[in-house]
């Protein structure tokens, strides 16, 4: 909470319906996640300290427990992604906005962009059949709390330019996944 001269001007509360919480080491580092009841709530890519991250992670889900197990298969996949090697996070449960919202479809039309491939956000616009919002889309993207589960960075400019990434390390990181994506992809693994 902030206040000014007695006002509250902003009220930032944390977020306290995950039941839980963990950080792991990744080839790229460390990243978390929270769980709620329907799947997960965040993903926080590679880009943190594991203490900062565990931090970030423990302030943000306060009555959240620590707890590796329920992210096994989770995990398991990141550290296949990052290490070069085929991963499809599709069956990994997450927390979307209804499908009746317009986040809650541009999301799930994002899951289900291939790895190695990319769309843009008109087209994707068109795939959930509302031409005309590639702005609310490039919107809903920007807002997508689990990355990777919701492949975000997969989605580019009609011109084939990145577009914006509101993860942690922005348009370099977007350009890197997309890189690492296309070497899985050529590989043939």
């Amino acid at each position: 909470m902030i206040r000014r001269k007695g006002k509250i001007i902003v009220d930032i509360k944390p977020d306290e319906t995950a039941t839980c919480i963990f950080a792991w080491a990744t080839a790229w580092g460390p990243m978390g996640a929270a769980l709620g009841e329907k799947g997960l709530k965040k993903v926080i890519l590679p880009h943190y300290q594991m203490d900062d991250l565990v931090r970030m992670l423990a302030w943000e889900f306060p009555r959240a427990a620590r707890d590796e197990k329920p992210f096994e298969e989770f995990i398991r996949l990141t550290r296949e992604y990052f290490n070069a090697r085929p991963a499809d996070f599709t069956a990994i449960p997450c927390q979307l906005p209804d499908e009746s919202m317009l986040s809650g479809k541009v999301l799930r039309a994002c899951r289900a962009i291939p790895l190695g491939s990319t769309i843009s956000y008109s087209r994707l616009a068109q795939q959930i059949g509302q031409p005309d919002a590639s702005r609310a889309v490039a919107t809903a993207l920007g807002k997508n709390p689990t990355p990777l589960v919701v492949p975000c960075h997969r989605v580019t400019y009609a011109g084939g330019k990145l577009g914006g990434f509101s993860a942690p390390g922005g348009e370099q990181l977007k350009q890197r996944l997309l890189d690492l994506e296309k070497r899985i992809v050529n590989s043939g693994i």
